[in-house]
């Protein structure tokens, strides 16, 4: 064997020594630690008047330690580790008391599964932090109220009811009777329903206002045939979120017709049937983690967790506000096993994404449809595009 010169191998010893330092220092660096809060609150949605079946206690968390687990099973690759810091609480106060005192531990990352007052407060109490809606369908917050440090993974009524509206003028479904629940959420429902179908092409041949307070289990074969007899229609659409009456609308109305909206064929954010692009993986992940199904509040808080990790990957810091930046760039496609990369919109902070119309059982479609074009993003012909957006969004 060929023997090294003196000052070779004087040199090689001192490069080795040089790098042993570096290597173990690379070895024993912390990870990044990236502590996300939890914010869920859903208030009591009153007497129910079906025999729906209710949305789960654990909508949204469930879906957010979904996330977590998968963000930690790509970040320690990347010496990163999440960690997720449940809020959940049963008032209004108590969320924002809990919003606070995570706030106190350092945190400014936050997803928040609450209604839309709520999610105004906590916007208000945590100026300094970064806020995921996956819990408000709002469209004032999307156009008119626009909220500076949140960012909506939930799609917005105006999303699903344009969604629906698309692929109801593909069917060419063009009269439709309009029946609205009484809360405030059936009204905003509707005006998002109105909307898509000023914006599509769709008449509304009769508007109708649900008063009845009796128990449609026993009543919808007598009811329900009288209250839908109106001019004639391809269809009946329905706004009530509660669930009181829209379930037994279906098969009793005056004319043979489907019925759409927030029962029969519904656009939803996320729904059980979703397989393709490597949804059934997630979905069975989620059975697993779960015990039940995903929802769309559950795909709104995985995919606002996995929105933080992809954007911390990237930055290596979690900074809320070089996130916030990020995500509002086109520089950070999101993966969100819906066949496209998902985006947030610039002037709103609105979640792009494909809105699956679905039956109860099964996958009907997807929209935005084939040949709803848009001159930019496909994606952006459903809810508020730039030009329809007053509020200013930084």
């Amino acid at each position: 064997m060929r023997q090294l010169a003196p000052y070779a191998l004087t040199c090689l010893l001192a490069i080795a020594c040089t790098a042993l330092p570096s290597a173990h220092s690379r070895a024993a660096e912390a990870p990044l630690q990236v502590r996300i809060g939890y914010l869920g609150y859903r208030p009591d949605p009153g007497p129910v008047l079906s025999n729906i079946i209710a949305e789960p206690d654990d909508a949204g968390l469930r879906g957010a330690e979904l996330a977590i687990t998968d963000s930690n099973s790509t970040g320690r690759f990347l010496n990163q580790s999440y960690t997720l810091v449940d809020g959940s609480a049963d008032s209004p106060q108590a969320l924002l008391e809990a919003a606070q005192a995570q706030h106190r531990q350092g945190l400014r990352l936050f997803v928040v599964n609450a209604p839309v007052d709520s999610l105004r407060q906590l916007s208000a109490a945590l100026p300094d932090s970064l806020l995921f809606n996956a819990g408000s369908p709002d469209d004032s917050l999307r156009t008119t109220d626009c909220l500076a440090n949140v960012l909506h993974s939930l799609p917005s009524r105006a999303m699903l009811a344009d969604a629906l509206a698309q692929f109801l003028v593909v069917r060419k479904w063009q009269r439709a009777l309009l029946i609205v629940g009484p809360t405030a959420d059936d009204q905003a429902y509707a005006a998002a329903l109105r909307r898509a179908a000023k914006r599509f092409g769709l008449k509304l041949v009769a508007e109708k206002a649900w008063s009845f307070d009796n128990d449609q289990r026993r009543s919808a074969q007598a009811d329900m045939p009288l209250f839908t007899q109106t001019a004639e229609y391809d269809l009946v659409l329905v706004a009530d979120e509660r669930g009181d009456f829209g379930e037994y609308v279906p098969y009793q109305t005056w004319y043979p017709r489907p019925v759409a909206g927030t029962q029969g064929l519904t656009p939803v954010g996320w729904h059980k049937t979703v397989e393709t692009y490597g949804a059934a993986q997630l979905q069975k992940r989620f059975e697993a983690l779960a015990g039940r199904w995903m929802n769309d509040r559950d795909f709104a808080a995985w995919i606002a967790v996995r929105s933080v990790a992809s954007a911390v990957s990237k930055l290596r810091q979690a900074d809320p506000l070089a996130i916030r930046q990020l995500q509002l760039s086109d520089q950070l496609p999101l993966d969100g096993f819906k066949g496209r990369k998902l985006s947030y919109r610039p002037w709103n902070g609105q979640l792009r994404q494909p809105i699956p119309v679905v039956q109860p059982r099964a996958l009907v479609s997807t929209s935005p449809q084939e040949g709803f074009l848009h001159p930019f993003n496909e994606m952006d012909s459903l809810g508020y595009d730039k030009p329809e957006v007053s509020c200013r969004f930084p």
